[in-house]
């Protein structure tokens, strides 16, 4: 007799521009564990990721293109409900997706009902404007530490932070820390 098996679904929220580690990584490394994982952007279609690098003598990363990969679903089209949780990669895209309405329906679903959220580099700016990092400890992209205070949060600076359901790092040079405790506060897929 044929049985169904229900396997435990994860979202990543994402858009062009997102950096290609952090979107791939956590990608492959959540269905080598188990669960289903989709990624969500604002329209579903090809995205266009890129590649940062840090380049000694310069002030800041530098940007080049990245793979393609496409979107599975729409924003609008994502029942948070069917999820048990969020992954938000960064890169430039969460500078836009974070006017996205439906983004930041999502990520106040997963934040309301303490169900996991894993946030890396400029992802955080997709919580603070969805405001729900108000008293919460994350990380993110050192720069963007008075965007994280400015939306009530505190910041701190390390590869895996963990605040009860939200896990948190600075950039892909972290994401084998940070996966790592993300995957201790999962539920078993």
């Amino acid at each position: 007799m044929y049985k169904e098996v229900l396997v435990s679904k994860i979202v990543i929220l994402t858009g062009d521009a997102a950096e290609t580690l952090e979107v791939f990584y956590p990608y492959h490394r959540l269905q080598e564990a188990g669960f289903e994982v989709h990624i969500a952007a604002p329209e579903k279609k090809k995205l266009q990721f890129v590649v940062h690098n840090f380049i000694d003598g310069f002030d800041t990363y530098t940007e080049g293109p990245g793979h393609h990969w496409p979107a599975d679903i729409a924003f609008a089209d994502v029942n948070p409900d069917d999820y048990v949780a969020a992954v938000v990669p960064g890169g430039r895209a969460p500078e836009y997706v974070r006017n996205n309405p439906d983004a930041k329906r999502i990520v106040r679903h997963f934040m309301e009902k303490n169900a996991p959220v894993a946030v890396t580099c400029h992802g955080p700016l997709i919580l603070a404007a969805a405001g729900v990092l108000k008293g919460r400890t994350t990380s993110a992209y050192p720069e963007l530490a008075v965007d994280v205070e400015t939306a009530g949060g505190v910041f701190e600076d390390g590869g895996a932070v963990v605040d009860g359901n939200l896990v948190s790092a600075r950039a892909w040079p972290d994401n084998g820390t940070w996966m790592k405790a993300f995957l201790e506060v999962l539920p078993a897929p």
